[in-house]
């Protein structure tokens, strides 16, 4: 049996190296044994399968496989984004598997479990299908595989809680880059549906994502900044490989950052739609966040890296919003479960509501929090996880980087470090490689650039050590 590892959002591996039917029957087996003993075999599963190569091969595979062993199998019909699916889970009160890679590259397959909350599997959930692997339930061959269009399920719940009659009245080009990705005949066809004019680029399923990867975020969704470009009064839109990531680009063709987004949304959503409860962020989202939400006197949860830390929180929490730098969002009237459809059509609502461009909004952020956020990373790639693990210990054990004094320390998900000026440092392993993350938070690039120096200088020290 090949390392089969659930990570962060499941588990991916290379296609025909680790990615096998061997190895999917072996991590089906698993997920069935952990089923049949939290639920029964009564419980409905659902299968779901993005663009990429083998995906709908896998995905029928399994659902063969679970109705062997006595499960009732509802099988997507055709490709389908992750948040559909997992919308789909909390309308059947079903658990559901997702064929997907979702960002990674092409040639990279996986499969994420989703629990009937419709959120990510938290960690308790996903060591105990762990400890399942090579494990099985007995067959009785009673149950079987049904296949069903889940896209009306969804539709009909976006249909309540976005305003279309709203987004019909917003006087821009939107302009939708289909990325090869799931969305595609998911937030074209709504639009469609509404009357809503849109241009496309790129609508084709493709298992080679057109030779890019499938990531909402420059470079490779160029064709898209330079279409908003040409095309005066614009905006732009994608999705990731699975569709449950965002990204955006306005009028002047930028990239607009998730944690910009994310905070004139939390503002849209309190004074336009007139709802409440808390933001949920990550330790690793920028100061931003909790300025805008200060404002507006919205209570602010800060979780560990990752949506299932997010949507964790969603589920404990009466929430406003949910997400993370990354890419992903929810709200409370949705489902625990990062949505880059409904971050779209939010978007365009917002815009409807205000009447302004992105890029007015945007620039109305920054002068209602008094000041810039900018933010960078280091990836620093080391030998071992020894070395990693003595770098992570003295970043949490120092009071001093170099000439930057710390103010306080944040351990939730390795370690952060705010100074006294409120720029700040999160060092944290990778968790599937011998690498460290060091997120950077200041005022300007300028700033960023002189921590990166005092950084290197710090840990340089620590490895000659």
């Amino acid at each position: 049996m090949a390392n089969i590892k659930f990570g962060t959002d499941g588990w991916r591996a290379v296609v025909g190296k680790d990615f096998t039917e061997e190895n999917v029957l072996i991590a089906t087996r698993a997920i069935a044994k952990y089923i049949d003993e939290t639920f029964g075999l009564d419980k409905k599963i659902l299968i779901g399968y993005d663009p990429r190569n083998m995906a709908k091969e896998f995905g029928t595979l399994c659902a063969e496989e679970l109705a062997k062993k006595g499960f009732n199998v509802l099988l997507s019909d055709k490709i389908i984004p992750t948040p559909v699916l997992a919308y789909n889970a909390k309308y059947y009160n079903a658990c559901a598997i997702m064929f997907t890679a979702s960002h990674n590259p092409p040639e990279y397959l996986g499969l994420k479990f989703i629990p009937d909350y419709a959120g990510p599997a938290t960690d308790d959930i996903t060591k105990k299908i762990t400890s399942y692997l090579g494990e099985d339930i007995e067959n009785n061959n009673n149950g079987k595989v049904e296949t069903v269009d889940f896209s009306e399920n969804y539709f009909n719940h976006i249909k309540k809680v976005i305003d279309f009659e709203k987004i019909k009245t917003l006087d821009k080009n939107i302009i939708f880059d289909g990325l090869h990705s799931a969305t595609i005949g998911y937030f074209d066809k709504i639009l469609d549906e509404y009357g809503i004019k849109h241009d496309s680029l790129n609508m084709n399923h493709d298992i080679n994502f057109g030779g890019k990867m499938p990531e909402p975020k420059p470079p490779y969704i160029n064709d898209l900044i330079e279409k908003v470009k040409e095309t005066s009064n614009s905006i732009g839109f994608a999705n990731d490989g699975d569709g449950d990531r965002f990204g955006v680009i306005d009028e002047t063709g930028k990239w607009v950052l998730p944690d910009e987004i994310i905070s004139m949304l939390l503002m849209h959503l309190k004074n336009n739609k007139h709802q409440d409860g808390v933001l949920v962020k990550t330790v690793g989202s920028s100061n931003l966040l909790n300025k805008i939400a200060q404002l507006n006197d919205v209570k602010v949860v800060e979780t560990a890296v990752g949506f299932k830390h997010v949507g964790s929180a969603m589920r404990e929490f009466k929430t406003l919003i949910g997400g993370e730098d990354s890419g992903g969002l929810s709200t409370g009237f949705h489902i625990p479960e990062k949505d880059g459809i409904l971050a779209n059509l939010l978007i365009l609502e917002m815009l409807a509501y205000e009447n302004k461009s992105l890029s007015q909004m945007l620039e109305e952020l920054y002068n209602l929090a008094g000041k810039k956020y900018v933010k960078d990373r280091i990836d620093l790639k080391l030998e071992n996880d020894n070395i990693t693990k003595k770098i992570l210990e003295t970043f949490k054990n120092t009071e001093q980087v170099e000439d930057l004094t710390v103010k306080s320390k944040n351990k939730k998900d390795g370690v952060k470090l705010v100074f006294t000026d409120e720029s700040w440092i999160l060092v944290r392993p990778s968790g599937t490689e011998p690498l460290l993350r060091i997120y950077i938070e200041a005022e300007s690039k300028e700033q960023i650039s002189d921590m990166k120096v005092k950084i290197e200088k710090f840990y340089n020290k620590v490895l000659l050590g």
